[in-house]
């Protein structure tokens, strides 16, 4: 009651200045959290099962942020539906610097698209920390079909009658590019999708399907064992296969194969500034370290974590091609 008589005093001018000092006061939390933080353990929820990239970058990052700020970093691996799980997860999270999410490009590029009644909104609910170039993807086929290039597989593929490829997962980068060189060369190989790639390289060497796409580390046993060769890579070649040119190089038009597959750093929106770009420095700083480069150089990765801006300007430019082009495949 007497609150209200107070504010019956007050002219126009007066209960607008009020209501402004108000705001400043409700919003003052959150500015003490962006001065205080971190100031408990920072979550990060990595959208995939153990032992993958995704788990290896979240855990390898984490650490060293963890060290630079002296506290306690914690991955929980959230994996499911290619990283919806996960991102879910983020959306619900409170904006303050504490949690954020580590997932490959599925997450951000290919499920707003494939997946029909998505429960987040990449640049609504999310704010880039850092992208993190996650290596070109080499094609590799099985020994039996004596395929030293992508014309020599291709040619295979024409004359045979059926040709099976095997992906990580319905709905990937892997999968598109199948697709794509269906489109161009008037194929029928079929996508045989697996739940990530340990099953897919197994069968590969034991010769149950022709080839498969996937991460260069997690194909090293098939080539070291010569049971698969790599005729292809995406974007750009690998150092360590510096003789396997890209589907560019090989004739492959699509601009699939010019895309960039990555894991990416991201927060809740409305995380304070200062604290994403403190987050952002962080891990272009730890593409330096050690431990990260040993990482990149096993998997062989060599580009580190992107900029704040650069990371952005990435989204902005490849997102809309990425859509277009998964709007090709067949529903998840």
């Amino acid at each position: 009651m007497i609150v209200r008589n107070d504010l019956r005093g007050l002219s126009r001018r007066q209960f607008i200045a009020a209501g402004a000092g108000a705001a400043a006061l409700l919003s003052a939390p959150a500015l003490v959290r962006a001065d205080t933080w971190p100031s408990k353990p920072i979550r990060i929820l990595a959208g995939s099962a153990a032992g993958g990239q995704t788990d290896q970058f979240s855990r390898v990052y984490g650490e060293y942020i963890g060290r630079a700020l002296g506290q306690t970093v914690v991955v929980e691996n959230k994996s499911g539906a290619g990283g919806a799980v996960a991102a879910l997860e983020l959306k619900r999270s409170d904006p303050d610097g504490h949690t954020l999410m580590i997932c490959n490009t599925t997450a951000y590029m290919l499920n707003p698209v494939l997946i029909k009644d998505i429960q987040y909104n990449v640049p609504r609910d999310f704010t880039w920390v850092s992208v993190m170039p996650g290596g070109s993807l080499p094609l590799v086929v099985s020994e039996k079909i004596g395929a030293t290039t992508l014309k020599d597989f291709i040619d295979y593929a024409k004359k045979t009658e059926k040709v099976n490829v095997g992906t990580y997962a319905a709905g990937s980068f892997a999968h598109m590019v199948i697709v794509e060189l269906n489109k161009q060369y008037g194929l029928k190989m079929e996508p045989v999708h697996y739940r990530g790639e340990a099953p897919m390289w197994s069968d590969l060497a034991g010769g149950a399907i022709d080839a498969g796409i996937g991460s260069y580390a997690a194909s090293l046993p098939v080539l070291q064992t010569g049971k698969g060769r790599a005729v292809a890579v995406s974007r750009r070649r690998i150092k360590d296969l510096p003789d396997v040119a890209t589907f560019l190089e090989q004739g492959a038009t699509s601009r699939a194969h010019s895309l960039l597959t990555f894991q990416g750093c991201m927060a809740p929106a409305k995380t304070p500034p200062e604290i994403v770009a403190k987050l952002s420095a962080l891990f272009v700083e730890a593409g330096n370290s050690d431990r990260v480069r040993d990482l990149l150089k096993s998997q062989g990765i060599d580009e580190g974590p992107m900029t704040l801006d650069a990371s952005r300007a990435l989204y902005k430019d490849e997102a809309p091609v990425w859509a277009e082009l998964a709007a090709t495949l067949a529903p998840q």
